[in-house]
């Protein structure tokens, strides 16, 4: 396992890591959650993604318990969670400190850690200004219960303005974003956050590498009954897995895997960490067997040669390029 720095800051997280969405507390229990989070921690994982919003909180306390069983080393392991969807109130959702405020304390119980490493705000919030939600996530961290705070699917418009928020009142501006980044969906990493990394220097732990499991596959011949197109509530899953063009790219990509002697979930994510701003790609698993599947993709990403990388830009014809203006 190779680890990298979280953009400019100190903090290194493993190349590979593992989340928590849609599984935990939701598709399998605590049992299959702590082997592979301790088959993930064996092949050096050391970054585990949660939020308040996961299972509607029941991911959390599943990683808490498989945390308190482990009792790995604190410094060994990286945790976060993500505040926005805490609960069906008024104040208990959105950026307002209020929320933040509770939300964090919530997920602390829950995970059983003194502190998370990492908090995101999940989403932008309109209804809040951002100079509160800037000062809350300051006084979060000064009170010790988080190191360092960023985003999650903000504009890169949205993240200069909370860094200048916070920098022209002496607070702690964001660190890092958390952003969808596949074959299939590239522009905002891409394109749109070069600044961001460029002039901020931000981090960014990228999530659905496998656009929702687009990417292995599985999709290219219908839909697999039990899969994720058939959960209540990923409709969004279903429309992608039936869009023909997208389905035919992911065919054409196959012979590639092939030759190289891998799965097409291999080279999807070995392929997210051939670009440099991505600071850590999180993988989801419902079984141990996946984990062990993810981690060879490390093997492959150092013959994702410059040739190779060619052959899969031609297949996907979706480069990211900016206006000629």
């Amino acid at each position: 396992m190779e680890y990298r720095q979280m953009g400019k800051y100190g903090l290194r997280l493993s190349e590979l890591s593992l989340g928590a969405w849609v599984t935990y507390g939701g598709q399998v229990g605590e049992e299959v959650a702590l082997e592979c989070m301790k088959a993930a921690h064996d092949y050096g994982v050391n970054y585990f993604d949660n939020a308040e919003a996961y299972a509607n909180g029941e991911a959390e306390i599943v990683m808490g318990n498989v945390l308190k069983k482990m009792a790995w080393p604190r410094e060994s392991y990286v945790v976060s969670t993500k505040i926005f969807w805490g609960g069906k109130g008024p104040n208990d959702r959105g950026l307002s400190y209020k929320h933040i405020y509770e939300g964090v304390n919530k997920a602390l119980k829950r995970l059983q850690v003194d502190y998370v490493d990492l908090v995101f705000c999940h989403r932008p919030d309109p209804h809040t200004p951002v100079e509160e939600t800037v000062w809350a996530m300051d006084q979060i961290i000064r009170q010790g219960k988080a190191l360092y705070w960023g985003t999650s699917m903000w504009s890169a418009a949205s993240i200069m303005q909370a860094d200048a928020v916070a920098r022209l009142n002496g607070l702690r501006p964001p660190s890092m974003e958390q952003p969808v980044y596949n074959m299939l969906n590239r522009q905002r990493l891409e394109l749109e956050y070069l600044p961001v990394f460029k002039e901020l220097g931000y981090g960014s732990t990228i999530w659905s590498p496998l656009a929702s499991g687009l990417l292995t596959g599985k999709y290219n011949n219908g839909i697999p009954q039990g899969s994720r197109a058939t959960l209540k509530g990923f409709d969004f899953v279903k429309e992608a897995a039936t869009d023909e063009q997208r389905l035919q790219k992911v065919r054409n990509l196959q012979p590639i895997a092939a030759d190289l002697g891998c799965t097409l979930a291999q080279l999807a994510l070995a392929w997210t960490l051939k670009n440099p701003n991505v600071s850590t790609t999180i993988t989801g698993a419902s079984r141990v067997e996946q984990v062990h599947e993810n981690m060879k993709a490390l093997d492959v990403v150092p013959v994702l040669t410059e040739d190779v990388m060619k052959c899969i830009e031609d297949v996907l014809q979706n480069k990211p390029l900016p206006d000629e203006e």
